[in-house]
């Protein structure tokens, strides 16, 4: 009987070698894209998200309640190489963005592209201004749109070679990404539907697809359980992204987002490469993928989703888009590339964040700032920890002893947080998102530092109530490090009975 390895090497000398990859072409873009990242590691400030993985880091555990383990793990390994170092935190962002650009093109290649193609699917991923300028922040979406983007290659070489091992290698993939976001089996959905249109159906009878699966079930096990037993927090957080998203028109700015997410010369090539799956005769093979934009598009529309959701499928679109380009007369393709390129790499360095923090004009209201939100969510942290920390050691001595503090957002616990022995801070504690499920104040804690702006929801919780400090950083985000008051409580009741009714998730 033929074993699964003899198979497969029969298979490969059967398979047709792609074209050369294009090292010097590619690699120029990668090294580019890589300069202008790590040039901007260092800019502004934590954003508030990358606080709140250092604090999580500092609490590792298989689960959490608006995340997989995987970014607290990493903001961990990089705080311990580098303590306090902002720019070590981010090199693992930048480094899979460039990684990105790299395998961008080599999923180029699998589809028969040349070295042109090649060099134009690296152009397009590197000038789309979401994709690259993620990679200068760690973000969920940084790493979960990378991975993405690896696991697309593989599934594509595995149509080219028939080699089953890379099925448990996107199986491996997709067991990694899923500790990210919960968002990889939206992508395997969409393959399947393709595949049952289009085929390869071989592909679903495949045992590695399935012992895959399995895997990646058995994985996952332990991050269920813990949302289980918390009732399923990150499931009910879709409904605090959908209102996030009403903020800025919801479904009806999704897709125009989206495509703007991809940048002139990358939306070019999406729509390109969608035709071109559909109706290439070249592309046949890989005519599976023509329907998974459209299908995510739907999804993530339905479920009011964010638009980047689907930015990890771009690659291997934009890839076929350049393969198909490349197939215009060179006349015309010149004349059209060179100013769509130029304007886009135009675009990207304008989105970077170059900009001199003496000239960014200050926002007075969420909405705003939430258009922003990569920007103004970096400011006001030194202001934050300095003001609270005023507050505190304006306590009397025998209330220190005995005092907590509160914030109403995960940022401002965050931030507190991870430099909280230097100011000289007592423990921290937040009801908001994930920072909620770290743990409750302890009954014993009988004055309270709570900083923010919810004062409904504070007198309902606090029996006195007196302000005795505030933070207005010039470009803090609003109500979180810019026009926030700081508050000393004197809680009704002991936390541990009306902590579990504060915990909000939005």
């Amino acid at each position: 009987m033929t074993t699964v390895v003899e198979s497969e090497v029969r298979q490969k000398d059967n398979v047709e070698a792609p074209p050369p990859f294009a090292w010097f072409g590619v690699g120029a873009i990668a090294v580019v894209s890589a300069l202008a990242l790590f040039a901007s590691l260092g800019r502004y400030g934590y954003f508030g998200d990358e606080l709140y993985f250092l604090s999580a880091g500092r609490r590792l555990g298989f689960g959490y309640a608006d995340q997989g383990p995987v970014l607290p793990a990493i903001a961990r390994l990089m705080d311990v190489l580098a303590p306090g170092s902002l720019v070590a935190l981010r090199i693992p962002a930048a480094l899979v963005t460039v990684v990105a650009v790299l395998i961008s093109a080599q999923i180029a290649r699998e589809f028969g592209g040349s070295r042109t193609a090649q060099v134009l699917s690296a152009t397009g991923y590197a000038t789309a201004p979401f994709l690259l300028v993620q990679g200068t922040q760690l973000a969920t979406n940084t790493i979960d749109t990378a991975l993405w983007v690896v696991i697309s290659w593989l599934l594509i070489r595995w149509v080219r070679t028939r080699r089953d091992s890379l099925l448990l290698w996107a199986a491996l993939v997709t067991a990694l990404d899923i500790q990210v976001k919960w968002l990889i089996p939206f992508f395997w959905i969409a393959v399947a539907i393709g595949v049952v249109g289009y085929g390869p159906r071989e592909l679903l009878r495949r045992p590695a697809l399935w012992i895959g699966a399995v895997f990646v079930v058995l994985v996952t096990v332990p991050t269920l359980i813990w949302q289980a037993k918390h009732d399923w927090p990150q499931l009910r957080l879709g409904g605090v992204v959908a209102a996030e998203q009403a903020t800025i028109g919801g479904r009806y700015t999704w897709l125009p987002i989206a495509l703007i997410m991809a940048g002139l010369f990358g939306g070019v090539l999406l729509v390109v490469g969608i035709w071109a799956l559909f109706r290439s005769e070249a592309l046949r093979p890989y005519r599976f993928l023509a329907p998974m934009p459209l299908l995510l598009a739907v999804a993530f529309i339905a479920t009011n989703g964010r638009p980047y959701y689907a930015a990890g499928c771009y690659a291997a679109i934009m890839a076929a888009g350049a393969v198909r380009w490349t197939e215009y007369t060179r006349r015309w393709r010149a004349y059209a590339t060179v100013p769509l390129v130029a304007i886009s790499v135009t675009i990207v360095v304008f989105s970077m964040p170059w900009q001199p923090e003496s000239s960014i004009d200050p926002v007075d209201n969420q909405a705003e700032a939430a258009i922003k939100i990569g920007l103004y969510g970096k400011f006001g942290w030194p202001e934050l920890r300095a003001a609270t920390a005023d507050a505190y050691q304006a306590l009397p001595p025998v209330e220190r002893s005995n005092a907590v503090i509160v914030t109403d957002s995960y940022w401002q616990a965050s931030a507190l947080d991870v430099d909280r022995n230097r100011y000289s801070l007592p423990a921290i504690y937040s009801p908001n998102r994930g920072f909620g499920y770290f743990d409750a104040p302890p009954d014993s804690a009988t004055t309270v530092l709570w900083v923010g702006n919810a004062e409904d929801e504070m007198r309902t919780t606090c029996s006195e109530l007196t302000p005795v400090g505030s933070v207005d950083s010039r470009l803090g985000y609003p109500d979180v490090t810019r026009n926030v008051t700081i508050w000393r409580c004197t809680p009704r009741q002991p936390w541990s009975q009306v902590w579990s009714d504060l915990l909000r998730l939005d």
